[in-house]
């Protein structure tokens, strides 16, 4: 079988990297002339607690054709051939580009202005706040306030710019958040060095003799030496729509991920399920898994995913699922502690949660949302670590069953880790390696680390041969 995979981002690396381990002859076409790399670490390497080489995703096997600043300009599904080569299946694994507002003076190619969604966008920004031969820049403006931009916002932070978020909603994280969880973010972002402008309409972006400024509706304005832009990104789907496609959102797929054509498949940010499109890292690795095992003769279907987003910057927590209404909703806020929790609950099942701060029950609220296990009668014990009366339980990797979802990028279960100790593993890097755990979005790292401790440190680590077998 001769594969063809449009795209070596995330989802298309890691189908490139299964297909190969069966042998599969594959050809990968990439647009970006950039190896694999790990697009959710990018705030990481603004903030600079990563290297460019920390993102690097690892290689698919020696035989797989890599043909990178390649992309794929036609299909042509009658004779099987994408760019002229020929496919006995084709994985459009596109992506996403940024998009950009209709804001009169907003120009992509603005040397004052970028948006930040590849490697080569975020090189544009260090480039830009302390490369060689400019000169030093101080205050940027970030355009959005959903998940990049405030991760954005922060890095910058990190690096002494003077910030300004600027939101055209009535506060962050609308999509995720409520409220009251958006407004104590706000305060938490501006004790780490990060204006909040929220409920503002950007009427024009001028070029000033000293920067950018952004003009308001009300008359009002912020200046900056930098503006970022991050307002969300839009599906590639042009190609599959030239080629007579389904396309929604995205390119429309199947249970099995294929499109209306059976031999084109569609995985991660350009595809979409049940009118559904998530751009997150744990749905396009696991529609990643369901094509390779369809085309190597093990049949998969694609499910879809109960989606959670983390925020964890430097000095913020936040975990936010699910449903921001149901029939009943309990809530607990601590703003001197910047501490928030809201759990919605239907049918003693939870439909969706909120959880900002430091909040010992983030790891069981999530699970219960995973797994939808009905929730504690007290519901108390979510909201404080306790029933009433209680004293706060300690969340320890202890305390967690085997069974719990540590990694919910790559599904990676606690007895997966303590399997993979046994034998051998004996360092969260070699964990990481022999699990695939804490290699997507990261913010799993903490707590394989805190797995590997409590295996070195517990009595029963001698003994954990027994478990491998």
């Amino acid at each position: 079988m001769k594969v063809v995979i449009a795209g070596y981002g995330m989802a298309g690396a890691r189908l490139a990297r299964e297909l190969g381990r069966h042998g599969v002859q594959v050809t990968v076409l990439g647009a970006e002339t950039e190896p694999a790399y790990n697009r959710v670490l990018l705030p990481g390497l603004l903030a600079g607690t990563h290297a460019e080489e920390d993102l690097r995703l690892p290689a698919p096997p020696a035989h797989v054709e890599l043909r990178l600043g390649e992309p794929v300009t036609t299909i042509d599904r009658e004779a099987k051939r994408v760019n002229g080569i020929a496919y006995d299946a084709l994985v459009l694994a596109t992506g996403a580009e940024a998009a950009l507002p209709p804001i009169p003076g907003l120009d992509r190619h603005s040397p004052r202005a970028t948006v930040f969604r590849s490697l080569a966008d975020c090189r544009a920004i260090l480039d830009a706040t302390d490369g060689p031969g400019v000169p030093r820049r101080r205050r940027a403006l970030v355009l959005g306030g959903g998940l990049l931009g405030l991760e954005a916002a922060r890095g910058l932070a990190g690096r002494g710019l003077d910030v300004t978020v600027v939101h055209a909603a009535g506060h962050l994280m609308e999509r995720q958040l409520d409220t009251v969880a958006g407004d104590l973010l706000a305060r938490t972002l501006s004790g780490l060095g990060v204006t909040v402008l929220t409920n503002v309409d950007v009427k024009a972006v001028e070029e000033t003799t000293e920067g950018v400024r952004l003009r308001f509706g009300d008359g009002g304005h912020a200046d900056g030496d930098l503006l970022v832009v991050s307002c969300g990104v839009r599906p590639r789907t042009a190609l599959a729509e030239a080629a007579g496609l389904a396309v929604g959102r995205g390119v429309v797929i199947d249970e099995r991920c294929a499109t209306g054509d059976p031999d084109i498949y569609a995985i991660g940010d350009c595809a979409e399920f049940e009118g559904r499109n998530l751009g997150l890292v744990a749905p396009a690795w696991e529609q990643a898994e369901v094509v390779a095992r369809n085309l190597t003769g093990t049949p998969a279907v694609y499910r879809g995913v109960r989606p959670v987003t983390r925020l964890k910057a430097g000095g913020i927590d936040l975990a936010a699922m699910g449903s921001l209404d149901g029939e009943e909703v309990v809530s607990f806020a601590d703003p001197a502690r910047g501490t928030y929790v809201r759990l919605v609950i239907d049918a003693d099942r939870l439909a969706g949660a909120v959880l900002l701060g430091d909040n010992p029950t983030t790891g069981q609220v999530t699970q219960l949302f995973d797994h939808d296990d009905p929730v504690p009668a007290d519901r108390r014990s979510l909201l404080l670590g306790r029933a009433f009366g209680e004293p706060p339980a300690a969340a320890t990797p202890a305390a967690q069953p085997d069974d719990a979802v540590v990694c919910r990028c790559n599904t990676v279960h606690k007895g997966t880790l303590v399997r993979a100790y046994a034998k051998g593993s004996r360092t969260p890097a070699e964990l990481s390696r022999a699990t695939l755990a804490a290699t997507g979005c990261g913010g799993c790292a903490g707590d394989v680390a805190a797995i590997c401790g409590w295996l070195r440190e517990t009595a029963k680590a001698p003994e954990l041969t027994e478990v491998a077998a």
